[in-house]
């Protein structure tokens, strides 16, 4: 195994013996967990090889820290650092996930009514920009801004090299609550006494319709009567409905949506029996990204997490059943840490809220020949909300950086990448996907 120097000069060594002037995407072992883009011009890109940055480099069990390169997914991560009895503060929820890609990404679960995103557990990133330098970056160094702007910037910035993050102590087994609540308001009611109290380890929910609203809260224990897990025919957002608790071993709890969060496939008894227990979101996005070519762009189903401001959410929830009615939602309260620098500050004006309703809609079927990803932005953009980049987006540039910070991005990016081979966030986000550069 080569030591990681090696393989970050390695990199340089690609980035600085490049003769080509166009555009480069990562290739990387784990698979995107963006959702897929048959028209996607990143297909034919020139790729920057990063498939060996996958170890996990250090972990300090007293300091409650750990050093892992991007490529390391979170089951080999907490399955590692559960030896210690320590676990990553936000594990997102499927597998494969990258660390890398979980602050690329903005990844956020049901720790985060407490701890904000992924990103907001990290102490340190090392950067290689284009022109092959390697930059340290924490939240107070020479290299702040770069920090705080890679977050959810999708690799435009930069390649994150290795990433130093907290840890938190974990116990064998979680035991979940399902609170059955019949409207909106108890619902948020519910949602608000734990932000405020603290008083449980995760939370988040199942928006089964407009009057079967679940939230799920759990702790971890020492001890369970008995313990579930969601890998084969048990289809866990379905759980939440029927059941009114639950057990589950920790690795479990953290990845009991890997089989789809309310898009779970196969949708039969008779389909999960036979092959259930091989269908997951990994192999469903592989044979996605083999076969992109053959996939109408119109049988995709619409995917986009939406966060609402939580002094919003009945307002929304109300324009949302009139314009788009499609459930189930999942449902991820989440802490607005700080006033991140990557949001304009004109749009940051709009958030008075501190805590964010994530409002995820997952396998919707297209219905006609409305845009509903372009529906949604434009009520977002109305109500300060904002929309994760992995999907379809439509946003116009001069609305696109009405919502993300422009002065800030070309600051830092005209330090990592001046001539543009990583492509800029609207371009990469809102146009390639299209089969289009600008």
């Amino acid at each position: 195994m080569p030591t990681h120097e090696k393989k970050i000069n390695r990199i340089i060594k690609q980035l600085k013996e490049r003769k080509s002037t166009k555009p480069v995407s990562l290739k990387k072992k784990a698979i995107s967990h963006e959702v897929p883009k048959p028209s996607d011009k990143r297909y034919s890109d020139e790729k920057i090889d990063l498939n060996d940055l996958n170890e996990i480099l250090h972990i300090d069990p007293e300091k409650r820290i750990c050093i892992a390169e991007p490529g390391v997914t979170f089951i080999d991560l907490v399955t590692t650092t559960m030896k210690y009895g320590l676990v990553p503060i936000i594990v997102p929820e499927l597998k494969t996930i990258t660390i890398g890609g979980a602050v690329a990404g903005c990844s956020i679960e049901s720790m985060s009514y407490k701890h904000g995103g992924f990103h907001d557990t990290c102490l340190e990133y090392e950067i290689i920009t284009a022109k092959g330098d390697v930059l340290i970056c924490t939240p107070d160094n020479e290299n702040n801004l770069l920090f705080q702007m890679v977050h959810g910037t999708f690799g435009t910035l930069g390649i994150i090299s290795k990433l130093k993050f907290k840890l938190i102590p974990a116990k064998p087994s979680v035991k979940v609550t399902y609170k059955k609540y019949n409207n909106i308001e108890d619902y948020k009611s519910a949602i608000w006494g734990h932000y405020e109290n603290k008083d449980v380890d995760f939370m988040d929910g199942i928006i089964h319709s407009p009057t079967e609203y679940v939230l799920s809260v759990a702790n971890f224990v020492d001890e369970a009567p008995y313990t579930h897990n969601y890998d084969w025919m048990r289809i866990y957002y379905l759980s939440t409905k029927q059941r009114k608790e639950d057990y589950l071993k920790t690795p479990d709890y953290f990845f009991r949506y890997d089989k789809g969060v309310t898009n779970v496939n196969p949708k039969s008894f008779l389909g999960r029996l036979f092959f259930g227990k091989f269908i997951n979101s990994t192999r469903t996005l592989k044979l996605v990204e083999k076969f992109h070519r053959l996939i109408p762009s119109d049988k995709i189903p619409i995917t986009v997490d939406v966060f609402i401001p939580f002094s919003k959410v009945s307002n929304f929830m109300e324009w949302y059943k009139k314009e788009v009615n499609h459930f189930p939602l999942w449902c991820v309260p989440y802490k607005f840490i700080r006033g991140y620098e990557w949001i304009s500050t004109d749009f940051l004006h709009k958030i008075k809220d501190e805590l964010i309703l994530d409002l995820a809609i997952y396998g919707m079927k297209k219905k006609g020949d409305k845009n509903y990803y372009k529906i949604i932005e434009d009520e977002l953009m109305n109500i300060g909300g904002i929309k994760t980049l992995i999907s379809s987006n439509y946003y116009s540039e001069s609305d696109f950086w009405k919502i993300w910070n422009k002065e800030n991005y070309d600051k830092v990016k005209r330090k990592t990448d001046p001539n543009n081979i990583f492509r800029d966030l609207y371009t990469k986000t809102c146009r390639t996907m299209m089969g289009l550069e600008r």
